[in-house]
This record gives C-alpha cells, sequence and structure tokens, in this order.
C-alpha cells in the first residue's frame, strides 16, 4: 500500500511538474517583427476628429481615397456624398495656416463649422454641403470616401439648398 502511495505521488508531482513547465514555456511573450521586403507605410495626413458621430462602411461597396487642393477662396459647389466622406485637412509647405468652412444644409437651417490645418471633419452620406478654402493658405483636404457604388462617384453635384445665403 506504501509502494501505491509513492507512486500516486510522483504521477502528481511529475503532472504538476509537466503542467508548470507548459504554463512557463506559453507565458513568454512573442517577439515583434519589422516589416521587410520592401513593405512601407507612409503617412499622409493626420488630423485629430472635431465632429460627433460615424459613418457605416458596408461590404462590396469602393472606398476612395483623394487629395483635394483649394486655393483661397476656391468653392467645392454643393454636393454629398453616397457613403459620406472623412476629410483631413492639410497645408502645402511647413507654418502655413489653412482652413476650409463647410456649410451645411441642415433641415432647412444652415449649420457652418470651420476646421483648420490638423483638424478632421466627417460629412454624413447624403449630407448638403459646400467646403470653402477661408485660410490665410491653400488649403488640402484629403478625403476618405467609404459606401461609393463600384466603379461610381464618390461626389454627387447638388442644387444651392438656399438655406445658407450669400454662400
Amino acid at each position: 500500500m506504501r509502494r501505491l502511495w509513492s507512486r500516486g505521488i510522483r504521477l502528481a508531482v511529475m503532472t504538476l511538474g509537466f503542467a508548470g513547465l507548459a504554463v512557463a514555456v506559453n507565458a513568454v511573450p512573442g517577439v515583434a517583427t519589422v516589416p521587410g521586403g520592401g513593405f512601407m507605410s507612409t503617412p499622409v495626413a493626420r488630423g485629430t476628429y472635431m465632429d460627433q458621430g460615424t459613418l457605416p462602411v458596408k461590404q462590396g461597396l469602393d472606398v476612395v481615397v483623394t487629395q483635394i487642393t483649394s486655393p483661397v477662396g476656391g468653392s467645392s459647389g454643393w454636393h454629398s456624398h453616397p457613403g459620406g466622406a472623412i476629410g483631413v485637412v492639410g497645408c502645402a509647405g511647413t507654418g502655413c495656416h489653412s482652413a476650409i468652412t463647410i456649410y451645411r444644409s441642415v433641415g432647412g437651417h444652415c449649420v457652418i463649422n470651420t476646421y483648420t490645418n490638423g483638424q478632421t471633419f466627417v460629412e454624413r452620406a447624403g449630407e448638403v454641403v459646400v467646403a470653402i478654402s477661408t485660410g490665410a493658405n491653400t488649403a488640402i483636404v484629403y478625403g476618405i470616401f467609404p459606401g461609393v457604388p463600384v466603379g461610381g462617384s464618390p461626389r454627387i453635384d447638388q442644387d444651392d439648398p438656399l438655406t445658407c445665403p450669400g454662400v
């Protein structure tokens, strides 16, 4: 009986030892790897999100990325986007001061927001807007347009809704 008890204890100790070894081996963190073979990522724009809301992205539709350049006073004309838009305001050169003012026609009212270099904004799907470059320098907007019909345009021209007089 004593011999059976010793075997049981040895078996339990060995089982716990192997279990501990397995836990220790699996607890060692993996080593991060750096990109190789010419794989590179170059940021083209960065902005702090200044709006409210989100845009749904649907499978099977295109996502279009553009660089929009507008001199001071330039206007996009009234338009909308089929899947909405995310804009990151940039500027050509160091020390420049660009701004884009977005006029939105919302429920028969004009809602005006100005976004400056380094800020990000959202235009919701179907929202009728006009963007005007209002800074001291030429503005660059990096536009990301999700939900574009395959092969279609990310922009839909719209008539002036007459909610923002003088624009």
